[in-house]
């Protein structure tokens, strides 16, 4: 099961790729990348030419551990504003 999550979170990449991120105070050390890709437009701003233009947003889903827990994350980094977020979490 999946849950949505819109936290902020600190990341530590290699060559443009997550390899480390701190989510809610614990350190997590991608073990994999599962998916990468990107987003280039908000597609509900279509409707709406007058809502300010959308920016490139990059998806990572990896494995990551804590402390040896392996679980499943989506990570979101916004290239407008260069910050990262916890978009999704598999148990």
């Amino acid at each position: 099961m999946s849950r949505v999550y819109g936290d902020a979170i600190d990341v530590w990449t290699v060559e443009g790729r997550p390899v480390r991120f701190v989510w809610r105070g614990r350190l997590y050390s991608v073990r994999q990348v599962l998916e990468h890709w990107v987003t280039t437009r908000d597609w509900w701003r279509e409707q709406h030419p007058e809502a300010e233009t959308a920016t490139e947003r990059e998806f990572w889903r990896v494995e990551a551990a804590p402390n040896g827990e392996i679980g499943v994350y989506e990570l979101r980094f916004d290239a407008a504003t260069g910050t990262w977020m916890l978009s999704r979490a598999w148990d």
